[in-house]
C-alpha cells in the first residue's frame, strides 16, 4: 500500500477551476449575445477603375448623426440611432428596434484620394465616392521588346 500525502491546495485548485468554468458558461454567453444584438451597418464595396463605392444601409438615422473619417487605407463611420420613446396605454411598450452608438471600420484594397471622398444620404442608405490615389489606378505602360 502506497502513502500519499493529502495536499488541501490541489483541491482549492480543483475548486477555481470548476468556478471559472460555471463563470465562462454563464456570463460569457450573455455577453456575447450582447455584442451580437449590437447595432452594426452593412456594407457593400464595389471597386471600379478610378475608384470605390461604398454603401452603408443606416435606416431610421439622422444624418446629424454621423460621423465619417476617411483615411488612405480605410473608412470610418461611427454614429448613434437615437432612441424615440412613445407613451403606449398602460405604460407598455414594445421594441425590437435596436438604439445606441455604433463604429465600422472598412479597410479597403488599395489607397485612396481622401481628401476627395463624397458622400450621399439618401432613403437610408449612405453612399461613399473613394477615387483611388493615382499610384493605385492601373496604368498602361507600353513595353518595348529589346532585340537580342
Amino acid at each position: 500500500m502506497t502513502l500519499t500525502r493529502y495536499n488541501p491546495f490541489r483541491e482549492l485548485d480543483l475548486l477555481q477551476r470548476q468556478m471559472n468554468r460555471l463563470f465562462d458558461e454563464a456570463v460569457l454567453p450573455a455577453e456575447r449575445e450582447l455584442e451580437r444584438l449590437a447595432f452594426t451597418p452593412v456594407a457593400e464595396l464595389t471597386e471600379a477603375d478610378d475608384g470605390y463605392t461604398l454603401k452603408l444601409e443606416l435606416p431610421g438615422i439622422n444624418p446629424e448623426h454621423l460621423d465619417i473619417q476617411a483615411t488612405k487605407e480605410s473608412v470610418a463611420i461611427s454614429g448613434e440611432r437615437q432612441s424615440q420613446h412613445t407613451e403606449e396605454h398602460k405604460g407598455v411598450t414594445r421594441t425590437e428596434f435596436r438604439y445606441g452608438k455604433f463604429q465600422r471600420v472598412i479597410p479597403l484594397p488599395s489607397p485612396i484620394e481622401n481628401t476627395a471622398v463624397s458622400a450621399d444620404y439618401k432613403d437610408g442608405i449612405l453612399t461613399l465616392t473613394l477615387p483611388k490615389a493615382e499610384e493605385a489606378k492601373n496604368k498602361v505602360v507600353k513595353v518595348k521588346l529589346g532585340e537580342g
